[in-house]
């Protein structure tokens, strides 16, 4: 009869056994690595093609690609599951009839090699930035050579050292081994380096649901099917044609087509391989081939993502130089307004401190609400205009367009002895944007100003006149006693970021021709001994008279 057992209740505490849950890091951690074993294994087992003498030296190994990668993104942590999983493969996959003791051996010194090589790398080269660049490519493709190099006469050596190799066959092996771990981790390490990151893996799969992708995978059989289909009888002498796909793919899609096309191009010269039964000697020709394939692929693949990471930076650098160039803008358009506001604001403290309560004082009131819309008028509009091109449309009058343009410089030129010429301009009606070309106007008076200081105050001298041309256009011309533009400078004027001052960022004359061409109109600078700047822009409505 068992003893009767107490309730859960009146057991001690440390008595009582917790309902636990397994740790989710450590449960992630166990699949990580349970998937990596079970993965190496796979390559290995697929890649166990065309063996020297039945031991590890074949003409493709990918499976150390992942290993390393393992070792990049999980540090020294993981060597026990990489070493473990060397050792699965070479049981696994190998099994040769050799003595377990040798295999044992022989797999060891291999997984200590990998071990140390992904060691090194990781000290050489800055993980996170892998493949990003042509400095990173390097980084990392030098490291892969000379590694592989160094691992492949440890361990053909170890193999006749233990017997499992002819003694003249060491040389053979070393050249096998060398160029098959070379030429698997060069092709396979970015595609298992970009898989097991998100950056890489959002990318990838931005390749694969591009219609180019099937475009140049097509293509790649083609060319697989004339390299040695048609290439066969003279030699394999069109080989070339494996270039086209990869150069597509790493030229439309940089890095990620380059990946994906050198891994599609190289799986499929595997297969060829083995297919036609081809002999040692062109089989180590074809490995060549896919390590300079896929070297190709990856720097032109490098030099487009750094153009557009580069384009990118650009553009975003325009964007802040345009909201410099708008605030300049805004300071010449908000200064008058706000002037205005301010003394419409001093008239109103004047008129209530004598007690003024009639329409005087509502007058000023209402100017300075007036002026407060203006000016935020000013704000929005220009803000519409740099963010999307919008412009406002309305009647503005030619005349009075020039002169609220030129007002603003009538005391600049007396205090600084320019003489200013604006004649009368042609009775003529636009439909424009009066706040964006009164910027046009005013960002060339400002350039020929600058341009006059550096001339004796005698000679100084501005004009802006407006001439009626055929076609319903108007010519609107700013000229200048400055010295004028040359050819080169004539033709870079309107670049961004190219100014002639000390000062600036050099876009106010390309947003201003912008502002023309969205006008209908065309903005340019001649070659001549003075500054001149011509200004031409449709008519689209004459006054009634």
């Amino acid at each position: 009869m068992l003893p009767e057992v107490p309730p859960a209740h009146c057991l001690p505490h440390n008595l009582l056994i917790p309902h636990s849950h397994p740790d989710p890091a450590v449960l992630h951690t166990f699949l990580l690595y349970f998937g990596f074993v079970v993965v190496y294994v796979a390559l290995d087992a697929a890649s166990f093609i065309h063996p020297l003498h039945g031991l590890n030296i074949t003409p493709w190994n990918p499976a150390p690609a992942l290993g390393l990668v393992l070792l990049l993104r999980r540090g020294s942590g993981a060597l026990p599951v990489f070493v473990l999983a060397v050792l699965l493969g070479e049981y696994l996959v190998r099994g040769g009839p050799f003595p377990w003791w040798k295999s044992l051996l022989s797999a060891l010194s291999l997984a200590a090699g990998y071990a140390l090589f992904g060691k090194v790398l990781g000290r050489r080269m800055q993980p996170g930035t892998l493949l990003d660049d042509r400095a990173a490519l390097l980084g990392w493709i030098v490291p892969v050579v000379l590694g592989t190099l160094l691992n492949s006469v440890v361990y053909v050596t170890c193999l006749q050292l233990l017997g499992l190799l002819p003694a003249k066959g060491w040389l053979t092996g070393l050249l096998q081994f060398w160029v098959g771990d070379a030429v698997g981790i060069t092709i396979a390490m970015p595609l298992f380096w970009w898989l097991s990151g998100a950056r890489g893996r959002l990318a990838l799969r931005s390749a694969l649901m591009c219609w180019e992708t099937l475009g140049y995978s097509l293509l790649g059989m083609l060319a697989l099917g004339v390299a040695f289909g048609l290439g066969d009888d003279s030699g394999f002498k069109l080989f070339y044609v494996l270039f086209l796909p990869i150069i597509w793919a790493s030229a439309r899609q940089g890095m990620a087509g380059a990946i994906l096309s050198a891994t599609l191009l190289q799986v499929g010269v595997i297969g060829v391989v083995q297919v036609l039964d081809l002999n040692a000697v062109t089989v180590a020709e074809l490995q060549l081939l896919g390590v300079v394939m896929g070297l190709v692929g990856f720097f032109i693949g490098g030099v487009v993502d750094e153009q557009r990471r580069t384009s990118g930076e650009l553009r975003q650098t325009l964007r802040l130089a345009a909201a410099g160039e708008m605030a300049g803008a805004l300071a010449h358009e908000l200064n008058q307004p706000l002037t205005a506001l301010g003394v419409y604001a001093s008239a109103y403290d004047a008129l209530q401190g004598r007690g003024e309560t009639g329409a005087r004082l509502d007058a000023a009131i209402n100017g300075m609400r007036a002026e407060a819309q203006r000016a935020g008028d000013v704000v929005r509009r220009l803000r519409d205009f740099f963010r999307t091109g919008a412009t406002k449309l309305e009647a503005v009058a030619l005349p009075q367009l020039i002169e609220s343009a030129a007002q603003s410089y009538r005391l600049k030129a007396n205090n600084s002895g320019v003489r200013f010429l604006v004649p009368q301009a042609p009775d003529i009606v636009l439909l424009a944007d009066r706040l964006q070309l009164e910027v046009v106007l005013r960002n060339l008076l400002s350039n020929a100003f600058e341009a006059v200081a550096t001339v004796d105050a005698a000679a100084r001298r501005i004009s802006i006149q407006a001439t009626r041309l055929p076609g319903a256009r108007v010519l609107i011309c700013v000229e200048d006693s400055g010295c004028g533009l040359n050819t080169r400078d004539a033709e870079r004027a309107f670049e961004s970021f190219h100014s002639s001052k000390s000062s600036g960022l050099g876009l106010g004359l390309v947003i201003s021709r912008a502002i023309a061409e969205t006008h209908g109109g065309s903005l340019w600078g001649e070659v001549a001994d003075h500054g001149v700047f011509k200004l031409v822009l449709p008519i689209q409505e004459t006054p009634n008279r």
